[in-house]
């Protein structure tokens, strides 16, 4: 597995004015492979669909040398880093064309800015470290020496090296490493967890043992001062020297929210993968963006939940935090549809639509748990039905078999829970459930 390492770098105003000459020539070659693109789609799209011919990576690259003779000044920058520019480029497309496929507002990859320092790309080469010393291959006439001592160790076996600056003009390096991760090894154990707003981690494993643990909304803390001073900005000639002092005391109140947002998810994330005895952990495969999308005539609530989906740091985000950190430590992160889990009773199937204020799940025949919970214990129902008895090939645990008689109810509307949200062909339950 590969994993990011992030150094802070202190360039000297010299050495930064050469960083901004080669990552201007990075940005030019990004906007001109861009601006070919779209010229070259603007011709092919008049043409019937069988006679359209597309623009790839290797057609562009091939394209560097002809431009370093007619541009000289191209020759500044490393050759495998003008590559890994029209890789970005091409990178976002693919982005573009996947994402457009299921969502129609997607936008295609735009112009870079002058004013945003465009990172340049050591990939494999042009770039060489020793000790806490790395040093970068470049050709500017200046012939200055891109070489900075790093704070920190880096891991052994850099791939890659981006340089990078922030919006405080803060300097930094990210290293790509790759890194041996343990085996994966079925243990027999299981942890199902249901993301949410209120309660981040809503978690239950097949020994029947429940966690929460409640989300830390700083976004609450900052919202009436960003309001406030927002509102204080907005009142001042714009660009002034007064509305400047307020962007700026703006800026920095949303980087600190966002900042504490983050440091919390990386904290829960650790805690979730390392407490936990089971090497399978079970996260319902989400959409955080689907479900912030507003649309005409939401009501106050909805509004409000769009508001705190988006600004209590991405539930996608803790997602992927959990999953490379469970992949660290040799456990694995399956992901699985959440169709019908908060609408079906965990004890005896009957499926009820709820509204979101119901927080307590009150069925007829008596269970009364957490919303979140019963969603968690669907999840893992779901997963040990579908995979444990197919994908995964074995038999299941003693510990599963139980937790699927206790919690059966979800059984016997799986088949059409399943057909009905396209989450793939109904399946048997196992033998054990059966009688």
């Amino acid at each position: 597995m590969q994993l990011a390492q992030k150094i802070r770098i202190f360039p000297t105003p010299v050495q930064q004015q050469v960083l901004w000459d080669l990552a201007e020539k990075c940005r030019l070659i990004y906007n001109f492979a861009l601006k070919e693109r779209q010229d070259h789609w603007e011709r092919m799209k008049l043409l019937p669909e069988t006679e359209r011919t597309f623009l790839s990576y290797t057609d562009q690259q091939n394209h560097l040398p002809a431009t370093k003779a007619k541009c000289p000044e191209y020759k500044w920058v490393y050759s495998k880093v003008l590559q890994m520019a029209l890789r970005k480029l091409d990178a976002d497309y693919k982005s573009f064309f996947t994402l457009a496929k299921v969502d129609p507002a997607a936008r295609p990859p735009r112009f870079k800015g002058k004013q945003y320092f465009t990172t340049p790309c050591y990939n494999q080469s042009g770039f060489k470290v020793a000790g806490n010393i790395i040093a970068f291959s470049h050709k500017h006439p200046s012939k200055i020496p891109l070489q900075f001592d790093l704070l920190v160790t880096p891991r052994e076996h850099v791939k890659q090296v981006e340089i990078f600056c922030d919006q405080r003009g803060r300097w930094f390096v990210a290293l790509t490493c790759e890194v041996t991760a343990p085996p994966y090894a079925d243990n027999g154990e299981y942890q199902a967890i249901d993301l949410g707003i209120t309660n981040l981690v809503s978690a239950v494993n097949t020994k029947g043992k429940f966690i929460q643990i409640s989300n830390r909304r700083v976004d609450l803390y900052w919202k009436g001062k960003l309001a406030e001073v927002q509102s204080k900005r907005d009142h001042c000639k714009k660009y002034s020297r007064k509305w400047k002092r307020y962007h700026n005391k703006y800026c920095r109140m949303r980087r600190k929210c966002a900042s504490q947002l983050k440091d919390f998810q990386h904290k829960i994330s650790k805690k979730v993968v390392t407490n936990t005895k089971a090497n399978t952990i079970i996260i319902g495969d989400l959409s955080a963006k689907k479900m912030a999308a507003s649309e005409k005539g939401d009501s106050k609530a909805d509004r409000t939940l769009h508001h705190s989906v988006q600004n209590t740091g991405s539930l996608g985000r803790f997602a992927e935090f959990v999953s490379y950190k469970a992949e660290k430590v040799g456990k694995r992160v399956v992901r699985i549809g959440e169709a019908f889990t908060t609408q079906v009773c965990a004890r005896c199937g009957k499926k009820v639509k709820r509204k979101l204020s119901e927080r307590t799940i009150r069925c007829d025949c008596g269970h009364e748990l957490d919303r979140d919970l019963n969603a968690a214990i669907n999840l893992l129902v779901k997963f040990l039905l579908s995979h444990v008895t197919s994908a995964l090939s074995h038999e299941s645990a003693v510990n599963a078999e139980s937790f699927l008689q206790a919690w059966g109810g979800f059984a016997a509307t799986y088949n059409n829970a399943t057909t009905a949200s396209g989450c793939g062909d109904s399946q048997e339950a196992p033998a054990f459930m059966q009688g």
